[in-house]
């Protein structure tokens, strides 16, 4: 390839900017010029011509020949070898005489004093560290007479936290759910499955022999309009008071304006239509819910112990609680949760208008941080219900890909975001065309210059309360595709990232938290990261749809052992769905497959991938030779193939298990053409905790079948 702007390409690939991919079809595609230009800037970089493509280059390569040593390092633990400092000489004729300092996690200091030969500025040196560090994270100090350098020094464990560690040598088998869609017959349930709902389905699971539940993003989102899908929040840091049980919140008994007030009449019949209807409304639900949680808030203040409980929160969460309860407190004034449209001086989260603003405001700051404090317990508590039920691994929680473009987490910590591009996906199985996800990137090279501070708090904060972490698009960690705003997907690119950096912190604190880490790995996938994944412990996602070769689905004997195996996800339609081809028949009315033929070659092609399934269950003697099946079947059997893989979790939908048909979402279709993340399940959790059939099934994929085979217990 012939470059054009060959400043602009060098400046380009210093940042990270792929030159060359191929799409998950195997077709080539070449990053233009135009592209190159709209990512350098993203990064805080004009190189709009090639004078100030040259003198950005230039500058870079300064900066870092003169950076005695890194902002961060990464040091993974081996058994022979120990972490160094890696050294740029200063650049002296006579000798110079320097002091290391190490300032270990737990505050205690070690230094080291010594004398460095006269050498020309750049030269690389590895020096000794005054003391070992254990794996944690650290700070080192270089000091010299005309000036000094700091390094966030990660040591790292070889691995994360294994499923081998949680479960010794046995499988994993756990429940997932869109736990928003979920319905109870509790007087406490407001049409929105909630965290006490999360506390019912894992004593549910604890009885059906199940290790864990599994649950979408709990992310804050703003619950307004066609703003509510999970996987693009307004906070990554931070959850959705949507989630909160009002009548689980202790004052709730004693708080005489909150039961009061959730007894008038009208009140009554919000709440009756909320609980009966079809389809979720989500700003509904949470004017209803704020309400009384303004006055059990209210309450709370009264309780000594509860608000001392409440002032550990904030005190452990800092300036990113008081930021996050800030902005909601903005957006509900300004009436809309995208910053980069309020007024000029609100959009400086460091600026004296905001700071104004929360003074005038302190209260409803308040109440917003104390919901976030009331989440985090009610959150506990279902994990700790889990846990009593004999879920070895508990909850099994969801981190997004990103946060929104005029997002909280962008507004807060806008410096370590790319701006002026959205997250998405070249062409692949669900949009001949690419994706826009709408999310906003973290700047690699900011994240390293922040030592991943902002990075380790978005993964502490996820992985609190819970057993296993899902990385949606964990591809991200190696590479993320751009895409320039105003510019359709397929004039995107890819972004490389620090990988084995990134992975380093996700160990630590997948450690630190006993959580099981998992990948999700579908789509375009780089040919090395399973493998890199592997040997972090991170465990991969089968998904049995896509275990395919040609036109056949895969024996259950090939299907990975290190991976978590699930018939579906959130992206798929329900199996009963799916089977009847229920999406595309969604698709074909909201225009997207409008030729005849495309629908008939669609309709052909799904009959054929049933048809290849039935083959595969039949052959593994899992349904009958010959008969119809009927849903139930096609459910236990699918549940009984999963059990008989080699993957280290299973996890079954209860959507499947419900027989849910409607899809949660089509992917690449907004809600203004398709009410997606609305749809709420057809019964309650009453029922499906007696439906026998349901019940007789289970067994096939709990504690009676989780002896894993020999090869896989090592996974």
């Amino acid at each position: 390839m012939t470059a054009t702007r060959p400043c602009l390409q060098a400046l380009a690939a210093r940042l990270g900017v792929v030159d060359v991919f191929h799409d998950i079809a195997g077709v080539r595609h070449e990053t233009s010029d135009t592209t190159r230009e709209a990512l350098c800037a993203a990064m805080g970089h004009d190189a709009s011509c090639e004078d100030l493509a040259a003198r950005a280059l230039a500058t870079l390569e300064r900066e870092q020949h003169s950076a005695p040593i890194e902002p961060v390092q990464v040091w993974r633990q081996h058994a022979r070898l120990t972490p160094a400092l890696l050294l740029r000489h200063p650049g002296t004729r006579n000798a110079l005489a320097i002091r290391i300092e190490l300032e270990h996690e737990d505050g205690t200091q070690a230094a080291l004093e010594r004398e460095l030969p006269g050498m020309p500025a750049g030269t690389p040196l590895r020096l000794p560290l005054p003391a070992q560090p254990s794996a944690g994270v650290h700070c080192v100090r270089l000091i010299w007479a005309s000036g000094r350098a700091e390094q966030r020094l990660w040591v790292v464990p070889r691995t994360a936290f294994g499923a081998a560690e949680a479960l010794g040598a046995t499988r994993g088998f756990g429940v997932w759910t869109n736990l928003y869609t979920v319905r109870s017959e509790r007087s406490g349930h407001w049409g929105f499955g909630d965290l006490s709902d999360l506390g019912t389905l894992a004593r549910l699971c604890g009885e059906w022999g199940g290790d864990f539940i599994g649950i979408p993003p709990l992310h804050a989102i703003p619950a307004r309009a066609d703003e509510v899908s999970p996987y693009g929040p307004v906070s990554r840091l931070f959850r959705s008071p949507l989630y909160l049980d009002v009548e689980a919140v202790p004052e709730f008994a004693d708080c005489e304006a909150a039961r009061t007030g959730l007894d008038t009449p009208a009140k009554r019949q919000t709440l009756a239509s909320l609980r009966s209807a079809k389809a979720i409304d989500y700003g509904a639900v949470l004017d209803a819910k704020l309400e009384l949680l303004r006055e059990l808030h209210r309450c709370s203040e009264a309780q000594a112990t509860r608000r001392a409980a409440c002032d550990a929160y904030r005190e452990r969460e800092g300036e990113a609680l008081l930021d996050f309860a800030t902005f909601e407190t903005i957006a509900a004034q300004q009436g809309g949760s995208d910053w980069r449209l309020w007024p000029a001086p609100l959009r400086d989260a460091r600026g004296a208008a905001v700071a104004r603003f929360r003074a005038e405001h302190v209260g409803e700051v308040d109440f917003r941080s104390w919901l976030q404090f009331e989440l985090d317990r009610q959150l506990g508590r279902a994990a700790k219900t889990g846990r009593a039920a004999g879920l070895r691994l508990g909850l099994y929680g969801d981190l997004a890909v990103g946060s929104s473009l005029g997002s909280a987490d962008t507004w807060s910590f806008g410096g370590r975001f790319a701006s002026g591009v959205h997250v998405g996906a070249p062409p692949d199985a669900f949009s001949a065309d690419g994706q826009d996800w709408g999310v906003a990137p973290l700047d690699p090279q900011a994240l390293r210059a922040d030592g991943y501070r902002f990075f380790a708090r978005l993964l502490a904060n996820n992985f609190r309360h819970l057993g296993a972490l899902r990385i949606d698009h964990v591809m991200g960690f190696e590479r993320l595709f751009w895409i320039p705003q105003g510019r359709p997907a397929a004039e995107g690119a890819y972004v490389r990232y620090p990988r084995d950096e990134l992975l380093g912190v996700v160990a630590l604190e997948s450690q630190r938290h006993r959580a099981v880490v998992v990948g999700e790995d579908l789509g375009t996938v780089p040919a090395d990261l399973p493998a890199e994944l592997a040997s972090w412990g991170i465990l991969s996602s089968s998904v049995l749809t896509f275990e395919r070769e040609d036109t056949s689905f895969r024996p259950a004997s090939q299907i990975p052992a290190r991976a978590l195996a699930s018939a579906n996800t959130h992206d798929l339609a329900p199996l009963s769905g799916w089977l009847r081809g229920r999406d595309l028949e969604l698709r074909h009315g909201l225009g997207e497959l409008a030729d005849p033929s495309d629908h008939a070659s669609a309709q052909q092609q799904r009959a054929a991938e049933r048809s290849a399934w039935l083959e595969r269950l039949r052959t593994e003697d899992l349904l009958p030779p010959d008969g119809e099946p009927t849903p139930a079947d096609w459910c236990r059997a699918t549940s009984a193939f999963l059990a008989k893989t080699a993957a280290r979790l299973v996890a079954v939908s209860l959507d499947d298990l419900a027989g849910e048909i409607e899809p949660l979402h089509l992917p690449g279709i907004g809600s203004e053409r398709h009410p997606g993340w609305c749809r709420r399940m057809g019964c309650t959790l009453e029922a499906l905790a007696a439906d026998a059939p349901l019940r007789a099934g289970l067994p096939q994929i709990g504690r009676a079948a989780d002896t894993l085979p020999p090869d896989a217990k090592g996974a």
